[in-house]
Parts: C-alpha cells; sequence; structure tokens
C-alpha cells in the first residue's frame, strides 16, 4: 500500500506481525518495531532501543490520520488497493484535454483508436489492466489523437503520459 506523508510518499508492505512486533518494507527498508496501542489512539513504537509516543487521530474516512510525535502533527493518508482502484475508476473519464496519463501503475491492454483518429466524448482511447481489472479511459470531449506513447503489452507507471490529443 501507499502511504502520503505531507507531499511525500512511501511504498509500505507488512511483512510480519506477531503480537505487538511489527515487520514492515517501508521503501524495500525493513522495519522491526514493537508497536502497543492505547484505546485513546496513543501508541507507543520501541525501535532499536528508542522508544516514541505518537497520537492518532482518525478522520471519518478511516484511512487518513493526523499523527502526533514529538510535538510534530502529519497528515498521513493510507492508499490501500481498494482505494487505488476507486481512484483509478473515478479518473478512467477525466482526461487532460492535451493527454491521456495513467491513474496508476499497470499494464497497456489494448489502444483501440490510430493517430489522426477524432473521438468523440466518450470514446475509450486505451484499456489498461491494474490489479487484475481493466479499465477504459475515455476522452471528455471531441479531440484528435495526437501522438501514442506506448503500444499494447507496455508496463507503464502511475501519472505517465500515454496519448497526446489534439483539441477540436
Amino acid at each position: 500500500m501507499e502511504i502520503h506523508i505531507g507531499n511525500r510518499t512511501a511504498e509500505v508492505e507488512l511483512v510480519k506481525k506477531e503480537g505487538n512486533k511489527v515487520s514492515v518494507l517501508i521503501d524495500g527498508q525493513r522495519w522491526d518495531v514493537d508497536i502497543v496501542m492505547a484505546e485513546n489512539g496513543s501508541c507507543s513504537i520501541l525501535n532499536e532501543g528508542h522508544s516514541f509516543n505518537a497520537e492518532l487521530n482518525r478522520s471519518d474516512s478511516g484511512k487518513e490520520y493526523e499523527v502526533t510525535i514529538l510535538s510534530r502533527s502529519f497528515d498521513v493518508d493510507i492508499i490501500d488497493n481498494q482505494k487505488k482502484y476507486l481512484r483509478m475508476k473515478q479518473s478512467e473519464e477525466v482526461v487532460n484535454q492535451s493527454a491521456i496519463t495513467a491513474p496508476m501503475a499497470g499494464k497497456v491492454v489494448s489502444i483501440p483508436v490510430n493517430v489522426g483518429q477524432e473521438l468523440a466524448q466518450g470514446d475509450t482511447a486505451i484499456v489498461l489492466e491494474a490489479m487484475k481489472m481493466q479499465s477504459n479511459l475515455k476522452v471528455t470531449a471531441p479531440c484528435r489523437i495526437g501522438e501514442i506513447l506506448v503500444k499494447e503489452g507496455d508496463t507503464i507507471e502511475t501519472n505517465e503520459t500515454l496519448i497526446k490529443l489534439e483539441t477540436l
């Protein structure tokens, strides 16, 4: 899952959890910590002999927190696979008028358009697969395909420009 802390994005993976002992990978680096949670949202974290106390205030959505540690507060947003998928589905039809960009990392399944082809609002320009689900990225206004920057089978990254568009 992704965790956004202010402007920083970290990729976090739970490796193992046994009682209070937790092993996680954060951007590929392993951390073994001991975490004790209290009912009031406070927690105590022990890492390599150093103890930290943190206060977690959960938002109504349940995946956004305000974390206070050492008298500093941070906004933390947890982007799990479900939230990534929902964000991608919501942006399926959201296309910048000058380009179509990947809403998340995945694979190009098909490109049912050609350079120079004119599209009407709602036409599918490219089909992507992410997390074993296919999504049609559609144009939001009449346009012409200016340049196709990927091919079927390509692996793509989040926010990568896939197709350049020309407005009509």
